[in-house]
């Protein structure tokens, strides 16, 4: 069993396309329309087969579900990415230099990595983490 597909809820997809694309690099797997709305979707290049489904919350959803997502978005409280990365000094100034949210400047973890985290565009949690001893 492997992971195919996993979904952050973003609030303006080409908005979040341009960070996810130009700022983090990733590849884009899909970009096609279904009905009303877009299937929009990223990854890393040396995974071809992990997709982050970049999905506007009303997206086969009821209204009043989409608005409740909404505003868990606007708090921060959606969604999160842990991506493992060779130097995470490096790509911590590379992201920043980019102008992305900072949360956390990296530092070593007790559990093993030296991690830093940013927020995207629509305030999802996004993490960067290289195993100490490298």
């Amino acid at each position: 069993m492997k992971i195919s597909h996993t979904f952050l809820q973003v609030r303006d997809q080409q908005e979040a396309l341009v960070f996810y694309r130009d700022v983090l690099g990733l590849d884009v797997r899909t970009d096609a329309p279904v009905e009303q709305y877009r299937w929009l979707s990223v990854g890393p290049a040396d995974q071809p087969d992990v997709e982050i489904v970049l999905e506007d919350p009303g997206m086969g959803r009821p209204a009043a579900d989409a608005t409740a997502m909404r505003e868990l978005m606007a708090k921060g409280s959606l969604g999160a990415v842990i991506f493992r990365v060779d130097d995470c000094d490096a790509e911590f100034e590379r992201i920043r230099a980019a102008g992305a949210e900072v949360m956390q400047e990296p530092m070593d973890q007790a559990y093993g990595v030296r991690d830093c985290a940013f927020r995207d565009p629509s305030g999802n949690h996004l993490r960067f983490s290289a195993p100490l001893g490298r």
